[in-house]
């Protein structure tokens, strides 16, 4: 009974160092995907932050098929471990962009001036739904990625 404990919470380490690593990578992605935006100026084109979402994929996919690889993955420790990747994402990317936000008032009011219902937004509800929107979109892709790699595991047990 012991040893089982010992184990899982090993596994549970394991998974955790995963999340923060690809987490952080993500991370890393999106901000310098931002910034790279921002110094080529074509920050103001709203549409191209859908860029994102394959930033995220990538660092999803990534974390799912190395645990798969080095170890066991179930159908619910995926998606908890991409949900997680996710998370320890864009709670970070948020909170760069509600500082960024702070310091770049013209960005805002750019946004302001653009978006839909701009007149409501300021850096607390965009740094929100940045965080909410990311969130939602790493356990959507991991739901998505798990129906695969279900799949594929099981056409290779055969």
């Amino acid at each position: 009974m012991k040893q089982i404990r010992i184990n899982m919470a090993e596994e549970n380490n394991v998974i955790e160092k995963i999340a923060i690593k690809y987490g952080l990578i993500v991370f890393v992605g999106l901000t310098a995907y931002f910034l790279f935006m921002k110094m080529v100026g074509l920050f103001e084109i709203h549409e191209l932050r859908g860029v994102n979402f394959f930033i995220l994929f990538a660092g999803v996919w990534k974390g799912l098929t190395h645990q798969r690889k080095n170890g066991h993955l179930s159908y619910f420790e995926g998606i908890a471990l991409g949900s997680l990747i996710a998370l320890i994402a864009v709670i970070p990317f948020a909170l760069f962009i509600f500082f960024y936000l702070q310091l770049d008032t013209q960005f805002m009011a750019n946004i302001i001036a653009n978006e839909a219902f701009g007149q409501f937004l300021n850096p607390y509800i965009l740094a929100f739904l940045i965080a909410f929107e990311g969130g939602i979109s790493g356990v959507l892709v991991s739901f998505g990625m798990m129906q695969y790699l279900k799949k594929s595991s099981l056409v290779s047990a055969t």
